[in-house]
């Protein structure tokens, strides 16, 4: 870029680039129109040309990052294009990477490591419960801020995997994540949930606590190894002042089998709390504790909240139940959700339709399964995952009271939940689905239709992310045999089959 750029006649950037990683560039600079310091983020997509497909999934997860709101969590402002790279502008942050810290200081006191993994668990928390995987944290995107605070940067840069193909991690075949904070299931088989975020958490908290990674090796593959066969060494061995409960914590999180680690975020800030003490400065990352902090004023406050006695509640007069919707208002909802859906906004297409979906409830007939469905697609399409699996499901029944259990709609709306379920972790829940889809399929369509080859394939993958190594092998070493058989020696997917085979086997 030249000395003075300015994006979409908006955005006036700085001389030289912040940051450069394998995600992108982040450049400083101005947001003219509001006057205000922002971040730009310029997204990397690998060495090839980005695909439409990768381009709209950016967006539509950039859209969810922004609905994040955390103190922990940078403000998104904008999301565009420019030059054909797309691009986030964010709020700016001023501080200092967890990562320069390590660097600067060696290993982290205790009561710090815990307080930063702890405060990293808060944004996790409301995260997960957004459907949003952060899928690439590490050191360098926690920022500790000069009053103590993290932020937790880079949401919506790591573009997940399209929901409707596990196994594509980017169409030019960049995986996602850094290797020494990868789960097993992410070098395995490119997927993420919640529990991998737990185990880049584990990654992240032994090596403030230690200084160097867990896993460490020449190559890149040589880590993804590690992570995958080699167990962590216990904190304890590497530094002995470390709390018994603590190793645990970090062992717990490093386990290879997502079901093995904590439930949840929650779970580990829980753990956490208690161990973040002696909070004492730490040399040039924090200002003087005389300075004032509002931000710290302002926990303060808020930690009290319920924290003395609780006052009788106050007699509130129950509130009129609004009126059914009628048929003017459906189809004034449907209207607005499909000019929604044409532009992508699939969040505000869901909350239009969330107004009269109830009343297509408690109809049968075809427009009321339309709504549903266009319902729990602006759910799911929108990454509410959470609320978009129990509605493929109840759509399922009914359609299934009506067309039968193998009609095409029904067996869509079953992938569609276990598919919810993958991508909220529920490996197990989604892979007893997806075997019972597929032995309803095998009886539908022919043991070679592509749907059935897919879903074998899918079926693998997840296999894969669950740690079920050798179920994961079987069950692709027979899909690329039928591979082999129906398409010859050079189609696409069983190049991709094999790659993932010979991963598994070295």
């Amino acid at each position: 870029m030249s000395t003075r750029v300015v994006v979409n006649n908006r955005y006036e950037l700085e001389p030289l680039p912040a940051a450069k990683g394998g995600m992108g560039e982040v450049w400083f600079g101005r947001d003219m129109k509001l006057e205000r310091r922002v971040a730009v983020k310029f997204v990397r997509f690998g060495a090839g040309k980005p695909e439409d497909v990768m381009i709209r999934r950016f967006v539509r997860e950039s859209r969810i990052a922004a609905r994040l709101e955390h103190p922990g969590v940078p403000a998104v402002y904008d999301v565009g294009m420019y030059q054909g790279r797309p691009y986030l502008v964010m709020q700016r942050i001023d501080g200092t990477s967890v990562s320069d810290l390590v660097t600067d200081q060696g290993p982290l006191p205790v009561g710090w490591a815990a307080a930063i993994a702890a405060q990293t668990c808060a944004v996790l928390s409301v995260a997960h419960a957004a459907s949003l995987i952060h899928r690439d944290l590490k050191p360098s995107n926690l920022m500790l801020e000069p009053d103590g605070s993290i932020k937790v940067l880079d949401f919506g840069l790591a573009v997940g995997v399209d929901a409707n193909d596990f196994s594509k991690i980017t169409h030019i075949g960049q995986p996602i994540g850094t290797p020494h904070y990868m789960a097993p299931e992410q070098v395995l088989g490119a997927l993420s949930s919640p529990a991998s975020d737990l185990y880049a958490l584990g990654c992240t908290l032994h090596e403030m606590l230690c200084g160097t990674p867990v896993f460490s090796g020449s190559t890149s593959f040589t880590v993804m190894n590690k992570q995958v066969g080699e167990l962590p060494a216990p904190v304890r061995s590497i530094r002995a002042d470390v709390p018994t409960e603590l190793d645990e914590l970090v062992l717990s999180l490093l386990e290879k089998k997502p079901e093995d680690r904590p439930a949840s975020a929650d779970a580990v800030y829980d753990r956490l709390l208690p161990l973040a003490v002696n909070l004492q400065p730490l040399a040039g990352a924090l200002r003087s504790p005389d300075a004032a902090s509002p931000m710290r004023m302002y926990a303060t406050v808020v930690g009290r909240v319920f924290m003395d006695e609780p006052q009788p509640a106050l007699s509130v007069e129950p509130a009129t139940p609004a009126p059914v919707s009628d048929d003017a208002d459906v189809a004034t909802a449907r209207d607005e959700a499909e000019r929604l859906f044409e532009q992508e906004r699939y969040n505000q297409a869901a909350d239009v339709l969330a107004d009269v979906v109830d009343q297509a409830d408690r109809a049968a007939d075809d427009d009321a399964v339309s709504l549903r469905r266009q319902y729990a697609d602006a759910l799911f399409e929108s990454g509410d995952y959470h609320r978009a699996g129990p509605a493929y499901r109840e759509l399922g029944k009914g359609l299934a009271e009506r067309l039968g259990p193998l009609a095409d709609d029904v067996l869509f709306c079953r992938l569609r939940e276990a598919t919810c379920q993958a991508l909220l972790g529920q490996t197990t829940n989604a892979l007893k689905q997806l075997q019972s889809l597929l032995d309803d399929e095998r009886s539908r369509f022919s043991e070679h239709d592509a749907r059935v080859l897919d879903l074998r394939r899918q079926i693998g993958l997840l296999q894969l992310g669950a740690g079920q190594r050798k179920a994961a092998e079987q069950t692709l070493t027979s899909l690329l045999a039928d591979l082999r058989r129906l398409h010859g020696p050079e189609h696409p997917s069983i190049t991709a089959t094999a790659d993932l085979l010979a991963g598994l086997r070295r």
